[in-house]
């Protein structure tokens, strides 16, 4: 559902991205500034077939480095910004290689909060070739007010106890893990970056507030009773600066099972050192209470510890010895094996009450 800043047509919410990808690195010397780059890379590997960076870029995927030229040749429809910097610019340097993008038959998609069209030399150019400037970060039009009414179908809902620990890696897993024991699943994305992965999507950091709940439920639809919708949670419920679009997502989903994200390493909220992160037993005991506002069934269905930071040994006994002390399904998404096989069978497994 990912809106289109159209050149040649009129926008559509259902219009999925053109694809497949080159991956566009700009100047960028950080991994941590090319999150987009590789999450496309590890998770949608099929739609990425190259890379083209500056030349002062210190970053590598592991693609075939191609022109756009080339790209085209091989079968490429977009360019991807696979940059996520700091503010969401759009650099002076990195025009001339969008234009080369355009000239070349490729439309542009980009994740970054500056718009692709407000650069004249863009829009000249896109209108120029017939090409489309895509910004993910533009949400349908017509988003409805939520009804809170539940819908037919289930919904699992990635939540966490902080921003960027986990909760995209964690959907996709899940959904993943799903359709490996043939479920009926799909991703839904709402996020830039799971948006590209998965085609479509709804941006939900850039819905106006009063509509949020009701871009999740669009997001959403009523179903098949055996369809899940694995849907990727932001923010954080108690986090003071991203709580409203971690509410609005767990009301409008509904989700019959959430899956708590946490950072065993991490002690003080990202971007908001002077508050402490809160436990995983506050996050579960707040998401039930307020999430059965709107689906009353709502349970628990595991923890996806980020362990990335530790040893494979550290890693199992942690997830181990948090299963026994809250009772609970706790694994690496990530990692996978038995403690994550666990935790999907718990997610599936049918209410005790049922």
């Amino acid at each position: 559902m990912a809106n289109v800043t159209a050149v040649t047509r009129e926008p559509s919410s259902e219009q999925e991205l053109p694809h497949p990808y080159l991956l566009f690195l700009g100047d960028t010397v950080h991994p941590g500034f090319a999150k987009t780059a590789f999450g496309l890379k590890q998770w949608a590997p099929e739609l990425c077939l190259g890379q083209f960076a500056l030349p002062s870029a210190q970053i590598d995927l592991g693609l075939p480095n191609l022109r756009p030229a080339e790209a085209r040749a091989k079968g490429a429809r977009a360019l991807v910004i696979g940059v996520a910097n700091s503010g969401g610019f759009i650099a002076a340097s990195w025009i001339p290689a969008l234009v080369e993008a355009l000239q070349d038959g490729l439309d542009i998609i980009s994740g970054m909060h500056a718009r692709l069209g407000d650069i004249a030399e863009l829009r000249y150019t896109a209108e120029r070739h017939g090409r489309q400037l895509i910004d993910i970060r533009t949400p349908p039009p017509r988003i409805p007010i939520a009804t809170g009414l539940k819908r037919s179908g289930k919904r699992l809902l990635t939540v966490g106890t902080d921003c960027a620990l986990g909760k995209k890696y964690a959907a996709l897993s899940i959904a993943r893990a799903f359709a490996e024991r043939g479920v009926d699943a799909d991703f839904r994305a709402t996020g830039q970056t799971g948006i590209m992965i998965a085609g479509s999507g709804i941006p939900m950091d850039a819905v106006v507030s009063d509509f949020a709940a009701g871009a999740a439920e669009l997001l959403s639809p009523d179903a098949a009773p055996d369809h899940w919708d694995v849907v990727e949670g932001q923010g954080s419920i108690l986090h003071p600066a991203y709580a409203g679009v971690s509410l609005a997502l767990l009301h409008g989903s509904q989700p019959d099972v959430f899956v708590v994200c946490h950072d065993p390493g991490r002690t003080h909220l990202l971007g908001d050192e002077q508050f402490a992160l809160p436990p995983v037993e506050e996050i579960i005991d707040l998401t039930v209470r307020l999430g059965s506002r709107t689906n009353p069934a709502i349970r628990c269905g595991g923890i996806a510890l980020n362990t990335s930071k530790l040893e494979a040994q550290e890693a199992e006994a942690l997830c181990a010895a948090e299963s026994r002390r809250l009772g609970l399904p706790v694994a690496d998404p990530i990692r996978g094996g038995p403690a994550f096989d666990a935790l999907i069978e718990n997610c599936l497994a049918a209410p005790a009450s049922s």
